[in-house]
């Protein structure tokens, strides 16, 4: 039988809708698309992408201790910009988050429209290894 582990914490922002923030299952940590709200405040952050980027990638570091890990299991992330001219700054600040080597995969791309008309979500998945 598999377990499935649901991943919660007061530490990201409470999931608003039918998900998880996180769940977990054979060693993977599928982390929720994350959002750029303070968890204290329950209030997006400045629309300012590099502060968005950053509150978003906090979100993510927050669920994965939770489960015991941190962004140095980080497998892959996906990466939605409302706007791909901010990629740059996005990538500067993600770039200075995720340092491990080798770096996780990664896709970024594109989209019509966010929840909260935010700037950025991303998700990922983590492995805890043995």
């Amino acid at each position: 039988m598999i377990e499935i582990t649901r991943i919660e914490t007061n530490g990201a922002p409470k999931a608003v809708g039918p998900y998880s923030q996180g769940i977990q299952i054979n060693g993977f940590i599928f982390v929720s698309g994350q959002l750029p709200v303070d968890p204290m405040t329950g209030q997006q952050v400045e629309k300012n992408i590099t502060v968005q980027t950053d509150r978003v990638i906090e979100n993510i570091r927050a669920v994965l201790k939770a489960a015991g890990l941190d962004l140095n299991h980080v497998l892959r992330c996906d990466v939605f910009l409302k706007d791909m001219n901010d990629f740059k700054e996005m990538n500067e600040v993600y770039a200075s988050k995720f340092v491990s080597d080798p770096k996780p995969a990664r896709q970024a791309v594109q989209v019509g429209q966010l929840p909260l008309d935010a700037m950025i979500e991303i998700s990922c998945i983590a492995y805890r290894g043995s």
